[in-house]
């Protein structure tokens, strides 16, 4: 029975790599499959945010960035992003949000390895990143959630439809309503998932338009931030989102933006205002509020998936289609 039961398990592990599986996520689809991916993606995360804290950010980012992006039937978190350009393809890591700024491929590179050495062929690329992004923001501090797992991994990317999709930092606070809400999230889901940049970086040439050109900002937060990134030049110097707790995944963040103290554009959008003031409010005075908004946020992002019929697999090699 044991040995049928394996055999089974190799068969339906051979076929997705083939041909097109999708079903319901479960947190437990792995249970029997591969068992210990959770705990080898969660040592992986503690060593690579223990060596640089500022991935945990990133590999948030990651996340949402590859979840965001429609390509016709190709939907959701698929792993689309992790794809490496090639001659004849051209994919998403070099989109205008991507580009020089999405970062944290080579640690999901190196948990893929350690899961592939323990479950070989079962385990999807995007199933490590939504894992990965759960303990990242639960490393630096901020909730845990049951992750809901079975996603498979697309087998290809358009970086036409990663700047169509992906919120620039020159948003207003009505386009990221409408970015979110056609992916089925809310301005309350928005406003909480934007709570990410309570930690992490940005690049001057993302916030020099706000520092030097925009009248609701804080004088002195705007003077400190000037004086790493100049009027011209310096485009990839780095400022945190969250300069009082900037490695903290606190509430911090909505407190700054009451005070003015958004980094980009985009963050200021959420407090200026608008549709979304009164959750910022809410979320700057109450952390735990905030913290289990976002999990459940986080959980509904990751449910968007490739439609039914879409080509898929699961990747032995992050960066390539098998």
């Amino acid at each position: 029975m044991g040995i049928l039961f394996s055999r089974s398990l190799a068969l339906l592990a051979l076929l997705c790599l083939l041909l097109p599986c999708h079903g319901k996520l479960s947190t437990k689809f792995y249970a029997k499959s591969c068992p210990g991916v959770a705990t080898i993606v969660r040592s992986a995360m503690a060593q690579a945010v223990a060596k640089e804290p500022r991935m945990g950010a990133s590999i948030v980012r990651l996340f949402f960035h590859d979840c965001f992006v429609n390509v016709g039937r190709i939907y959701g978190c698929d792993a689309s992003i992790l794809l490496d350009d090639t001659p004849t393809f051209t994919g998403e890591k070099n989109a205008g949000a991507n580009a020089n700024s999405v970062r944290g491929y080579e640690v999901i590179d190196a948990i893929k390895t350690q899961v592939e050495a323990a479950c070989k062929g079962i385990v999807s690329c995007a199933d490590i990143v939504a894992l990965a992004s759960r303990d990242a923001v639960n490393l630096l501090g901020g909730p845990t959630w049951n992750v809901q797992l079975g996603r498979k991994d697309s087998r290809t990317a358009s970086q036409s439809a990663a700047n169509a999709n992906l919120p620039g930092p020159g948003s207003s606070a009505a386009s990221l309503v409408s970015a979110f809400a056609a992916k089925g999230l809310s301005a309350r889901d928005m406003t909480a998932l934007s709570g990410a940049h309570t930690v992490g970086r940005a690049r001057c040439l993302f916030f020099r338009g706000r520092i030097y050109a925009e009248p609701n900002i804080n004088a002195t937060f705007a003077a400190a931030r000037q004086q790493t990134c100049p009027q011209s030049g310096g485009d990839g110097n780095l400022a945190p989102f969250d300069d009082q707790t900037p490695d903290a995944f606190d509430n911090a963040y909505f407190r700054n933006l009451m005070a003015q103290r958004g980094l980009l554009h985009s963050d200021q959008e959420l407090f200026n205002g608008g549709p979304t003031d009164a959750q910022v409010r809410k979320y700057s005075g109450n952390a735990g509020m905030f913290a289990s908004d976002f999990a459940k946020a986080m959980v509904k992002m990751g449910g968007l998936m490739p439609a039914a019929g879409t080509p898929t697999e699961v990747r032995l090699n992050c960066r390539r289609v098998n």
